[in-house]
This record gives structure tokens, C-alpha cells and sequence, in this order.
């Protein structure tokens, strides 16, 4: 028997990303929750829903695709290994990025990323 999970159920869950996100930031190691996130946080910078778009995955199913951000002030040194995006009260994504030292008073570009949710099989 086949599965199928229509468009607007996986559009479900990365509307909740789109809809909610407030920051995305810039991490040194991988945070477990939002307090943590912003603890590890070394840049951030503010987030609305029109720097998300949903749409057909590359593969299949669907994507979020995360506008890029330019001259993003690095608040703290460390090395960025992770981007996380926050809402007012949760961690609501982590991704790994590549791993680059960044130091306090530079600034940091954040390339356009996406990440998709797959068609169940």
C-alpha cells in the first residue's frame, strides 16, 4: 500500500518556521534549546516571514528556503559551526554550517540555505 502526505500537511510544519521565526543566529556549537541557542550565540540577526519561502522540494516533498543576510555584526568571537533560528519562546531549527573563527566587532554574510522535508515512502 502506498503513503502519501499531501503538499499542505508538510507545509504545515515549515510554515510554523516561517510563521514564528523572530532571529536567526549565528552558533558556536550545536544548541539543545533557546536559551542555550542564545547562549552560544556569537551573531544574530532579525527574521519575518518574507525571509522564507516554501515551495517544491529539489528532490521531492518540500522546502524552506532561508534568504541570505549580509553584514550581520559579530557580537561575540568563537567559531560558527551552527545556524540555529528562534522564535520569542523556542529553538525552533538547527543546521550545521561550515565550521569558519569569527571575531567580535567583524561582520558575518549568511548565505541562502533550505532544507527540505521529503515525500514519505
Amino acid at each position: 500500500m502506498g503513503k502519501l502526505a499531501d503538499d499542505t500537511v508538510i507545509d504545515g510544519a515549515l510554515n510554523i518556521i516561517k510563521n514564528n521565526c523572530t532571529t536567526m543566529l549565528v552558533c558556536a556549537l550545536e544548541p539543545t534549546d533557546r536559551a542555550d541557542a542564545l547562549s552560544k550565540a556569537l551573531a544574530d540577526v532579525a527574521m519575518t516571514g518574507t525571509d522564507f519561502t516554501v515551495a517544491n522540494g529539489d528532490t521531492n516533498g518540500r522546502k524552506i528556503t532561508v534568504a541570505a543576510k549580509s553584514g550581520v555584526p559579530v557580537d561575540t568571537s568563537g567559531t560558527a559551526d551552527h545556524i540555529a533560528l528562534i522564535s520569542a519562546s523556542v529553538l525552533l531549527f538547527v543546521t550545521t554550517c561550515t565550521s569558519k573563527v569569527i571575531t567580535s566587532g567583524d561582520a558575518v554574510n549568511i548565505p541562502t540555505w533550505k532544507d527540505e522535508i521529503a515525500d514519505p515512502t
